[in-house]
């Protein structure tokens, strides 16, 4: 790819001191046990509960097949797939008791007001506004309201993303994204991405090795791709690493988006898209990329271009 010009996609069917801090904990145990899928017929546990479709805030029409949006659905919890210091994400299985309609879904629920958040949040929030002076003073102040406030922000943040990108990628097949189902407060479902029969979330990335040049090429090319599209909406990810990437049947897929930037309205939007593009450039030079190809300022140069802003 020559000075960073974005072609139409052609398919193919940190060391650890740079790249780990966002490592979930099973990674780092090097073993992750997935939960076991239950019966859909069987009689509710205490922790089933009722499809919250009709309470929620929906994603993209038309919705896909495979969700099941049915209101005598029963979602069911399976487990953890991964804690963060911000959110926690579950497996839940949503499914229509004494049909063959179910679905798993990744569940992300961000913590509440008695929980730290967003350790960085100062600098992801500028250029977002709420209207009422009483939030914005709630929020500034980081008092209890207010940091249910900045949860629901994320939440929302995310969603918005998500069905932006997911829209996108639909029409063009150059960003691939979860499906977002559904919002409700500071809860975000999105399609479950991985073996489903399994009940086993894609790798990310970084625990990926490419079996030769080819492969690794590809998957920079899809970042590339990702990334001006990301530019071209307005945005930046805010805090990309191989462990927010997942590759699933030879497709990279972008998650973990609650963070994602304005690069035009945010003073440092700019700043946060050189830093997204340093660290992923850093871990694909590692993996043998030519740093001609990797190059991260130029990049940057060209997905600034792609935004409107240089």
């Amino acid at each position: 790819m020559r000075d960073h010009d974005f072609p139409a996609p052609q398919r193919r069917g940190r060391g650890k001191s740079r790249f780990d801090d966002d490592e979930p904990d099973f990674l780092k145990r090097g073993r992750h046990t997935p939960p076991t899928l239950t019966d859909p017929d069987a009689e509710p546990e205490a922790e089933d509960a009722w499809s919250s479709w009709d309470q929620a805030v929906h994603g993209p029409e038309p919705h896909p097949d495979w969700l099941v949006t049915e209101l005598a659905a029963r979602d069911t919890e399976l487990g953890v797939l991964k804690t963060g210091k911000e959110a926690d994400v579950h497996l839940v299985r949503r499914a229509v008791p004494g049909t063959d309609r179910g679905c798993l879904l990744a569940v992300k629920r961000y913590r509440d007001a008695q929980h730290r958040l967003f350790h960085r949040d100062a600098g992801y929030l500028e250029g977002r506004r709420v209207r009422r002076s009483r939030e914005m003073r709630a929020m500034a102040g980081r008092t209890a309201f207010g940091r249910q406030m900045i949860a629901g922000q994320w939440a929302a943040a995310e969603f918005a993303a998500l069905s932006q990108l997911w829209e996108i990628g639909a029409a063009s097949g150059r960003i691939a994204v979860p499906y977002p189902v559904q919002l409700l407060g500071t809860e975000l479902m999105l399609e479950f991405v991985g073996d489903a029969e399994a009940g086993e979330a894609a790798p990310r990335l970084a625990q990926v090795r490419p079996d030769d040049d080819d492969e690794l090429r590809d998957l920079w090319d899809q970042l590339v791709e990702a990334l001006a599209v990301l530019a071209r909406a307005g945005y930046a990810h805010g805090d990309l690493s191989p462990y927010n990437l997942l590759v699933h049947a030879g497709r990279l897929v972008m998650i973990d988006l609650p963070q994602v930037v304005d690069v035009v309205a945010n003073p440092q939007g700019a700043d946060f898209l050189a830093r997204d593009v340093r660290v992923v450039a850093a871990w694909f030079t590692a993996r043998g990329m030519p740093a001609t190809v990797t190059d991260p300022a130029a990049l940057t140069e060209a997905l600034l271009r792609e935004a409107g802003i240089r």
